[in-house]
């Protein structure tokens, strides 16, 4: 009994979960990664031949695949070559903005080989980040151990890029990764083969049975009356997986300020200081030379409003006593007076920078972070203790048949 019960929780909980912390490990990676590349310098013209080894970005449209692995990718009136060895690819849908926009989880990026790309359309828009070397006399985007090259492959805005990459790079259901499907024929069978070897033993038939029943251990959360708190465990687990996003959304736009602050805010503080006063809290420049920062308003300004300025968190209310952190790019300061790109000197502009953060947040993003990390941790917590009690109470019911019967 013992060994049905070992093999049970190796092929159905071990190994999926240890596939879960790997898948999410994965995402992890790829959402880090991606918010390091936001940060490189975007490749030009001028920057190509006057360029240094390093790493850069380049968003432009696919033009063309070679047999040797080479992308061609055509953007800023650029073509630049892009070896696809060994090269972290994704295809990322992008949608417009909205609830279902923030749904985490919806639209995750898919990798594909390098294979599969010819099967794109045209004029498909490409990120490249990573690597640029020197090879054959031309500068190439190449990967290396140290600092693999991603490039992704989207529809849609530009401006949506990096918002959808932080929020949908995570799998909505983490037990069932690329190893679950084994890990469950594996375990099916050698149950299946235990079962066997005892059934023609009349002494050895209820562990026959356990055994045979023990294959459908996968689906006895979905049968009553256990259901009900497998149901639970969903919610809270999508609900952990929501808080989790907006934790990495809240902390997007603060990537730019381990860069030196203009406004001398002591770095051993809060990044983002808490007062009353409405003012650009901290500044500094993005790599292709704007100024950028956050402003606090104790109100959301109508300007901004008018604006359209994107709410990063839409669907979370703001507290008393928090004001708005608004984020984007700021006039210069012989120009503080003056308006900017048409939007008033009170009020970010949407940097050139697609890359950038332009968005609002309805309080501290520091605070925020923390708060949705805490209820990350709750909810995740909730919906393993409803899921094991759903467990429990299923086995203990399907226990007492067995008993009653044989």
């Amino acid at each position: 009994m013992l060994v049905i019960i070992a093999l049970a929780l190796f092929w159905y909980g071990l190994v999926p979960v240890a596939g879960a912390f790997v898948s999410r490990q994965s995402w992890r990676f790829f959402r880090r990664r991606f918010d390091n590349l936001r940060l490189k310098p975007i490749l030009n013209y001028p920057l190509y031949y006057s360029a240094q080894s390093g790493e850069y970005r380049f968003l432009g449209v696919l033009e063309a695949i070679t047999d040797d692995q080479i992308l061609w990718v055509r953007g800023n009136n650029l073509t630049v070559p892009v070896s696809l060895r060994n090269v972290h690819t994704y295809l990322m849908p992008i949608g417009e903005a909205g609830n279902d926009f923030f749904e985490p989880g919806k639209d995750t990026p898919v990798r594909i080989k390098w294979s599969a790309i010819s099967t794109l359309t045209g004029e498909a828009k490409v990120f490249v980040g990573g690597p640029l070397v020197r090879r054959d006399d031309r500068w190439v985007f190449e990967s290396t151990r140290e600092n693999p090259l991603i490039v992704i492959f989207y529809d849609g805005g530009d401006r949506f890029l990096t918002v959808q990459a932080i929020r949908a790079g995570r799998q909505r259901n983490e037990y069932w990764n690329a190893v679950t499907p084994y890990s469950f024929i594996l375990g099916a069978f050698c149950l299946i083969v235990m079962a066997s070897s005892f059934l023609l033993r009349p002494a050895f038939r209820l562990t026959a049975l356990t055994a045979f029943i023990t294959v459908f251990t996968p689906i006895v959360s979905m049968i009553p009356p256990g259901l009900l708190f497998t149901m639970l465990y969903r919610k809270f687990w999508l609900s952990a997986l929501r808080y989790r996003s907006y934790r990495d959304l809240a902390r997007l736009p603060l990537k730019y300020f381990t860069m030196p602050l203009s406004s001398g805010v002591n770095k051993k503080k809060r990044i983002v200081p808490e007062n009353d006063s409405e003012q650009v809290l901290c500044s500094c420049r993005l790599p292709n030379g704007e100024r950028y920062g956050i402003w606090r308003r104790k109100v959301l300004p109508q300007a901004a409003r008018d604006q359209g300025i994107p709410l990063l968190i839409p669907e979370h209310k703001k507290r008393k006593k928090e004001g708005w952190y608004l984020f984007g790019a700021l006039p210069e300061p012989k120009e503080a007076g003056k308006q900017t790109a048409d939007i008033p000197a009170d009020v970010p502009a949407a940097p050139d920078d697609v890359c950038a953060v332009y968005g609002a947040l309805p309080g501290n993003p520091e605070v925020l972070a923390a708060r949705f990390a805490l209820k990350a941790h709750i909810l995740e917590a909730l919906a393993v203790l409803s899921f094991c009690a759903g467990m429990a109470l299923n086995i203990y019911f399907i226990r007492l048949i067995v008993m009653l019967f044989f």
